[in-house]
């Protein structure tokens, strides 16, 4: 049983009086970013959405929230460092060589990590990438359940991109298909699709609660 489940509402109510007080500091660790991960962010831009752009950079309307499904964050930020997909990610290699990364990576003890620019694209979700900021948060296997503290991590840094950009939407990664037909969504391939469940939407609801003073849109109903 998650973790996550033990959080009683009178803790989400606490975190609602004292998440705009408690100042979380944001490490900046990132990723390489070199001339081939610009260059590939581009390719990606054009091929995928038809956006063809001087640069690889977002106007932010929605957060995507992700577990890793990596038990420790020295691993899951290996899997976002490198430029181009590793070895072991063929499934989706075939569409684009550009390695998946995300803007945050938050640790299980609920340190903030920047892993790159908030206004540069990122390969986290289908579809969305050219409006989307993605967290990853480490772990989400049964050993590694996230924590109370990434809970508190990702309402402080929802908090923090609202009030930053013109952030509409705020999302799990599994419910990024609810935006086919919609506006936002771009990706040209109908059969590229992939399933996922993370980070879950007891862990989505929570951040929503907390955070609806930003009155943010409901995902779509397909």
């Amino acid at each position: 049983m998650s973790k996550m489940k033990n959080i009683g509402w009178w803790a989400l109510a606490l975190m609602l009086i004292t998440s705009c007080n408690v100042q979380q500091s944001i490490v900046d660790k990132p990723i390489i970013f070199d001339e081939e991960r610009i260059a590939l962010t581009k390719e990606y831009l054009l091929q995928r959405y038809q956006l063809e752009q001087e640069t690889p950079e977002i106007v932010p309307k929605m957060v995507v929230l992700h577990w890793t499904a990596i038990p420790t964050f020295k691993k899951s930020f290996e899997a976002f460092e490198k430029s181009t997909l590793p070895n072991w990610r063929p499934d989706i290699e075939s569409v684009s060589g550009l390695n998946v990364s995300s803007h945050f990576l938050v640790d299980q003890d609920g340190t903030i990590y920047r892993l790159m620019p908030e206004t540069t694209m990122a390969r986290h979700v289908i579809g969305l990438n050219h409006c989307a900021i993605g967290i990853e948060n480490v772990g989400g296997t049964p050993e590694t359940p996230l924590t109370r503290k990434q809970l508190r991590a990702n309402i402080f840094l929802v908090e923090y991109l609202a009030s930053k950009y013109p952030i509409e939407y705020v999302i799990g990664h599994q419910e990024y298909t609810q935006f086919e037909g919609h506006p936002l969504w771009l990706e040209v391939d109908d059969g590229y699709r992939t399933v996922k469940t993370d980070p879950g939407m007891d862990f989505v609801q929570k951040v929503l609660k907390v955070t609806k003073r930003f009155n943010f849109k409901p995902v779509p109903s397909k």
